[in-house]
């Protein structure tokens, strides 16, 4: 008991599980459950002040998604990320979505893609508000909405699980140094580059925003966490 903040649990639109699940990887986010820990379904439980069920079962979830793995008799361990696993997630993500970004500049109509800037400003808006979780749930809506552009479904779920793995790591140290906001401005630059039919442009663009995302978790790695010290 006593792991996680309190949380408003109820809405009309999603069942408790899927409330559970979206509530524990904030806390994931928040640094709160931290990579490498074992927590109970009971203990967490305790903290929403519900039954272990619907957190035994957003756990295992969240399982499946590889954020975390189950511990016989204990409950589950927050799975820790290591510098293999985020260049591979990378080198992935750069051999789809360089190419279908380019190939959606001269075909994505400029309605959907002007779609998508209320959304770019919402991802710079959070990030000067240091809400990390209002970061990533936008950023996540830009970039899949964009892919999703392209037509294929595959294609964005491939990405959207890449996304839900790597996307816990280092995001609180990048927010305290000040290097989320020019990461997060990238988003405009990159629509204004389609916008304007500049493929070679756009394609840079978005190998950069990747790669310094990649970078900037390295650097995140190689900071000592003094927090808990």
């Amino acid at each position: 008991m006593g792991h996680l903040k309190q949380r408003n649990l109820v809405t009309a639109h999603e069942r408790l599980r899927d409330q559970v699940a979206n509530a524990l990887r904030a806390a994931l986010i928040s640094g709160e459950l931290r990579p490498g820990e074992v927590y109970s379904a009971p203990g967490l439980a305790a903290d929403f002040g519900i039954s272990a069920t619907p957190v035994r079962e957003a756990m295992l979830d969240m399982a499946r998604e590889g954020l975390v793995e189950p511990v016989r008799n204990k409950g589950f361990r927050v799975t820790e990320v290591n510098e293999r696993d985020l260049d591979q997630y990378t080198e992935i993500r750069l051999l789809i979505e360089v190419p279908t970004v380019r190939g959606l500049v001269g075909t994505a109509a400029r309605e959907e893609l002007e779609a998508l800037r209320p959304v770019a400003v919402e991802i710079v808006e959070a990030a000067r508000a240091h809400d990390l979780i209002g970061y990533l749930e936008a950023d996540r809506r830009f970039h899949l909405t964009l892919l999703g552009l392209a037509g294929n479904e595959r294609l964005v779920e491939t990405v959207g699980d890449l996304r839900k793995r790597s996307r816990l790591y280092g995001l609180t140290g990048l927010d305290e140094r000040g290097e989320l906001l020019p990461s997060a401005e990238e988003h405009l630059e990159l629509l204004d580059l389609m916008l304007a039919g500049d493929a070679d442009g756009s394609e840079a663009c978005m190998t950069r925003h990747l790669g310094k995302i990649r970078s900037l978790w390295a650097a995140e790695a190689a900071v000592p966490d003094q927090r808990h010290a």
